[in-house]
């Protein structure tokens, strides 16, 4: 079907009007004030922004791990993503040891097909780097999954040794692919857990405590450094820590092709909730772990000077019942992650556009724009203009809402930001020309994304 939107304040990374946007198909085909076009559907968007669909680079749905699994799939997942304004995911398919990458594809392919409410492509996790595996990075490029998550954390599941960072970076250069790097120091982490269990220091908080904010910003150092002499670019995933973010920027400000995300839990949590009574404290563990309350300002300035480029979800669900009770005696088996695919959008708004910490065209670009530039999505995805596909987002400004675990549509039983009222919500939501979120209402079906073949740089 065709579909007018009418009256709409249309805002970019770069732009903000009033105006009409007429769809065809997929497609936005033209852009402009009163057009004249007949349509099958109208919608009068007035008083009301139109973005381009949020795109979150950082989400892992049916993922295993820790003896349990990420309690979102690919549609329960994508249709929260949709509720919340975000309209493609690149999600993450793991190498486990002994697999070839295209095994792995393979698998979360599967996964997605016949689930997934909205356009999803996928990162390749590297757990092993032999030869062949090196080989296969050039033909997943082939393939559209340009870009590698590779880990300096947990050893002897994800970690990979320096060597192994070094060639695959290098193997970057020839292909064109992107690393995104998990940044902590694995080994040392590892010393510091084990010693606090054997001291009896089990509780959630020592979660955090035994993942200290140096050990992220040595390994965003040594990640930085290894990309340097590799002389390709590199990306920091989920940065928390300002010490992490001091890497970042000095390595940018000498003109280096480093870049970061960071996740809304970081700006808006802090270590504070690791205190939270019993065993709620488990509800925020994650990796890396939240940090005190002062380093939110650091990251909401790294946020607006352009040292973070994005901001995505890392998000990664597990219920509290029977899932993170894993480790209601050990802190070291509580699963990793935490829920975030709908919130982001009216977090960042609230949090960010509303306190004028960032720009409404900032809000844009970290949210849509710059994940589309940095993984090869721009400008099919990330942007309103002619030829564009046609994900787009009406967005209330002035609506506000009480966010908790009873009304969202995220499949797990609690929500980190239980009872926060936000004040900015996603009214409207087109998935390639198909409404797929009608005044709050799920319109569409599981199955209609589409995988994405994403560009090398």
């Amino acid at each position: 079907m065709s579909l007018l939107i009418r009256n709409g304040t249309i805002v970019t990374a770069v732009d903000r009007y009033v105006g009409d946007l007429f769809v065809e198909k997929e497609t936005i085909t033209a852009i402009g004030t009163a057009l004249p076009m007949a349509a099958d559907r109208v919608i009068d968007a007035s008083g009301k922004y139109v973005f381009p669909g949020g795109i979150d680079v950082h989400t892992h749905l049916d993922m295993p791990f820790g003896g349990t699994k990420s309690a979102d799939d690919f549609e329960s997942g994508t249709i929260a993503a949709a509720h919340g304004g975000t309209t493609t995911i690149v999600d993450f398919a793991i190498q486990f040891k002994g697999q070839t990458l295209h095994h792995a594809w393979e698998t979360w392919m599967t996964k997605a097909a016949g689930k997934a409410a909205i356009d999803y492509g996928f990162h390749m996790i590297i757990t092993e780097l032999t030869d062949q595996v090196e080989q296969e990075m050039d033909a997943m490029v082939g393939e559209g999954v340009t870009s590698f998550k590779l880990f300096m954390a947990y050893p002897g599941i994800f970690m990979l040794d320096d060597a192994s960072i070094f060639r695959a970076l290098l193997r970057t250069g020839r292909n064109g692919g992107t690393i995104c790097m998990h940044a902590e120091n694995g080994g040392v982490i590892d010393v510091l857990v084990k010693k606090a269990v054997a001291e009896g220091k089990t509780a959630p908080k020592y979660h955090a405590l035994t993942r200290p904010a140096r050990a992220e910003a040595e390994a965003t150092h040594r990640a930085i450094a290894l990309a340097e002499m590799a002389d390709v670019p590199i990306y920091i995933v989920h940065l928390s820590a300002a010490e992490a973010l001091e890497m970042v920027t000095e390595a940018r400000d000498r003109g280096l092709p480093a870049y970061a995300e960071t996740c809304p839990q970081y700006l808006f949590l802090s270590y504070d909730n690791y205190e939270e009574p019993g065993f709620d404290g488990a509800k925020y563990v994650m990796s890396p772990p939240l940090r005190p309350k002062e380093t939110q300002q650091r990251l909401w300035r790294g946020l607006a000077f352009n040292d973070l480029q994005v901001i995505s979800t890392d998000h990664c669900p597990f219920c509290m019942k029977e899932q993170k009770e894993l480790g209601c005696d050990d802190f070291s088996k509580i699963p990793n992650g935490a829920p975030g695919i709908e919130t982001r959008m009216s977090l960042v708004y609230d949090g960010g556009v509303r306190t004028g910490r960032i720009s409404l065209n900032r809000f844009v670009e970290l949210t849509s724009t710059s994940p589309a530039r940095i993984f090869g999505l721009f400008p099919r995805k990330g942007t309103i203009a002619p030829g564009s596909d046609a994900d787009l987002v009406i967005f209330d400004p002035d609506r506000t809402v009480r966010l908790s675990a009873k009304t969202l549509h995220m499949n797990v039983d609690y929500n980190p930001y239980e009872g926060r009222e936000v004040t900015g919500v996603t009214e409207t939501v087109i998935s390639r020309g198909r409404v797929i979120i009608d005044g709050g209402t799920f319109t569409g079906r599981a199955g209609s994304g589409s995988f994405l073949r994403r560009s090398p740089r």
